[in-house]
């Protein structure tokens, strides 16, 4: 059977290509062999653009597999080349090869070589083709004027067709009002001003408001405008609405030299006009920038000068204003010409313009030349993992950074009292044995030097957890597969004369019998979260039940006992260094015991937390990769 495939496929006339997901060439025909020269050999894992004229088309031949992948076909017509160098006219059919779900798998390419054909269709083809106008009549495009603060000083139908408002109601007031109360906090509407200022325009997409309230998610670019003396006397402001297909028709004209003032500044869009046959009758600055032409260079021509010989040959700009008169507009991307004959990566948006009586007049066209941002995206997705993980590592620092500081702040505002009040307490004491030394008074000596002692030995208990605490996180982790039941029994030899001492019932629930960490720090997590359960009680008999499950990827961690519990108000502040909820002389510690387990937990990546009713006990969970 396979055989038989082989036979049928090399007895085609037709060219077939075998593309793997990339693009790369797995597999070809006899046929492909005689049309393009190339055997196997010469375009095994090659790209297809190695049929095109130069490597300038690879950003084309990438275009026709992304638009194959994500409508399941693409068929075009050009000019290709063989391998001797020689051209011939192609009809090209690519269909994506996907599997069960969908994904794609692949490419099957047909390539018919039909020069022949096209030779007699250019000889019954006129040599010229006309074109119809188009005027003035852009109504895709919000396009107003502001003065030097943002004020608003003109405003087009495009606008109020797009934002709601009449000339009256907004002519005099700041553009702020098209802004989201989030970006009003962030005085978005000052920042884009000065950027544009500063770089000679401002672009981005984003979410706008309507009149009426509602919000639409708009292109704009912000260009500041300049008198004859380089001073700044406003803004021009070109919006899109890109959540509509269309915008209604532009009913409201700005005044003649105020028009004139804001298309002729704006450079960011070639934007001009066309009369019915299709001749350029008008040429602004963003024109003259992208495409090379003066206006006396170009007014008059037909505008087919910019497409390339394929393009003309295939009909593309007599289909394109086709297109436009039947449904209103045409927008694409693809190569263009500028005057020194280089190609430029444009979007075209062409729209049909009419009279009141509904008679189409002409056309206008706006081009955008995208070259630079399509290079920037061909770099962003060769270099996309490297810049995901180089953000991830920035929000994993900036958050270390960022608790760090919390720390910081907390251990200042702790740290004159709990770290203060053994000197304290030892220099009161010393104070009053100086006193009964010069009266000659001994008794109570020995009390004071006890408690004396007491305070040093707490104070070196802080400064010993303290300087723990600190260094959970320097160093790297020691992880390894750590038994379950090992960690806890290590903790609980620790606790052994506490857990003595309480009479304190510990019952085991662990499903699961291995996790991944530093055995040092989960015994320590273990031991502290444990001592806390046996601490915390006011009752004769404390029991502290562990528990462990799979909670999907990790293993969930609890430690529950029946002690006096957390008001529920007190649950955020558990975790903080030094914060102890209760008296020392009721429950003794540092407070620094729970700060040390969070700090574990988290360079394990995972979390922890309680759970809690005051007088009903407490259940510590934190869960640990499997």
């Amino acid at each position: 059977m396979v055989a038989d495939t082989q036979m049928i496929l090399d007895n085609l006339t037709e060219a077939v290509i075998v593309l793997n997901r990339d693009g790369g060439i797995t597999y070809i025909n006899n046929a492909m062999s005689r049309i393009s020269g190339y055997d196997i050999s010469d375009l095994l894992n090659k790209s297809l653009s190695i049929l095109y004229r130069n490597q300038q088309d690879m950003i084309k031949s990438q275009y026709e597999l992304q638009v194959a992948a994500r409508t399941g076909n693409f068929v075009s017509e050009g000019w290709k080349t063989r391998k001797d160098g020689s051209r011939f006219w192609g009809e090209m059919n690519i269909s994506s090869i996907k599997d069960a779900s969908e994904a794609i798998e692949g490419y099957c390419c047909t390539l018919r070589d039909t020069s022949a054909q096209k030779e007699e269709e250019l000889q019954l083809r006129q040599s010229e083709e006309r074109y119809r106008i188009m005027v003035e009549g852009v109504k895709d495009y919000s396009i107003f004027m502001m003065d030097a603060q943002g004020y608003v000083c003109t405003w087009n139908d495009g606008a109020r067709l797009m934002k709601g408002y009449s000339a009256h109601e907004i002519i005099g007031k700041h553009f702020s009002v098209f802004y989201t109360t989030e970006d009003l906090d962030k005085k978005k509407a000052e920042v884009e001003l000065n950027i544009a200022i500063r770089d000679g325009r401002y672009e981005e997409d984003g979410w706008r408001v309507r009149k009426n309230g509602t919000v639409f998610w708009a292109n704009v670019i912000l260009t500041p405008l300049y008198n004859e003396q380089n001073v700044l006397i406003g803004f021009s402001k070109v919006t899109r609405d890109l959540t509509e297909k269309r915008l209604h028709e532009e009913a409201l004209r700005q005044s003649e030299e105020r028009y004139r003032l804001l298309v002729e500044q704006v450079t960011d869009y070639g934007i001009f006009m066309l009369d019915e046959k299709g001749r350029i009758i008008s040429w602004n600055e963003g024109a003259k920038r992208i495409k090379g032409y003066t206006e006396a260079e170009i007014v008059g021509k037909y505008f087919s000068i910019f497409y390339p010989e394929e393009d003309i040959l295939t009909g593309k700009p007599k289909h394109e204003l086709k297109v436009a008169r039947e449904v209103g507009k045409y927008e694409e991307e693809g190569w263009r010409l500028k005057k020194d004959g280089s190609k430029f990566w444009a979007n075209v948006v062409i729209t049909a313009v009419h009279s009141a009586d509904g008679t189409l007049v002409g056309y206008s066209k706006v081009t955008r030349d995208l070259s630079e941002r399509k290079n920037s995206e061909k770099a962003l997705r060769e270099s996309y993992e490297r810049y995901r993980m180089l953000t991830e590592e920035l929000k994993v620092t900036n958050s270390e950074l960022s608790y760090a500081n919390q720390e910081l702040e907390q251990f200042t505002s702790i740290v004159s009292h709990d770290l203060q009040e053994p000197v304290r307490t030892i220099k009161s004491f010393l104070k009053l044995m100086e006193m009964k030394l010069s009266a000659g008074e001994y008794e109570q000596l020995h009390t004071y030097i006890d408690k004396s002692t007491n305070a040093a030995n707490r104070m070196k208990e802080l400064i010993q957890n303290l300087l723990h605490y600190s260094q959970l996180s320097k160093g790297s982790l020691k992880e390894q597969e750590v038994n379950v039941n090992d960690l806890i029994n290590d903790a609980l030899q620790n606790l052994r004369a506490s857990v003595e001492v309480s009479n304190a019932n510990i019952e085991l629930d662990c499903e699961i019998e291995k996790v991944y960490g530093d055995k040092v720090q989960l015994t320590q997590l273990f031991q502290n979260l444990i001592s806390n359960a046996i601490k915390f009680t006011d009752t004769e008999n404390p029991r502290v039940r562990i528990t462990a499950q799979q909670d999907n990827d990790q293993v969930r961690f609890g430690i529950t006992d029946n002690g006096i519990g957390i008001a529920e108000k007190d649950l955020n502040k558990v975790f903080d260094i030094f914060r102890r909820l209760n008296t020392e002389k009721a429950f003794p510690g540092t407070g620094i015991g729970l700060a040390i387990c969070k700090k574990i937990v988290e360079r394990h990546r995972g979390k922890i937390w309680p759970q809690s009713e005051k007088g009903k006990g407490t259940t510590f969970y934190f869960t640990l990769q499997q």
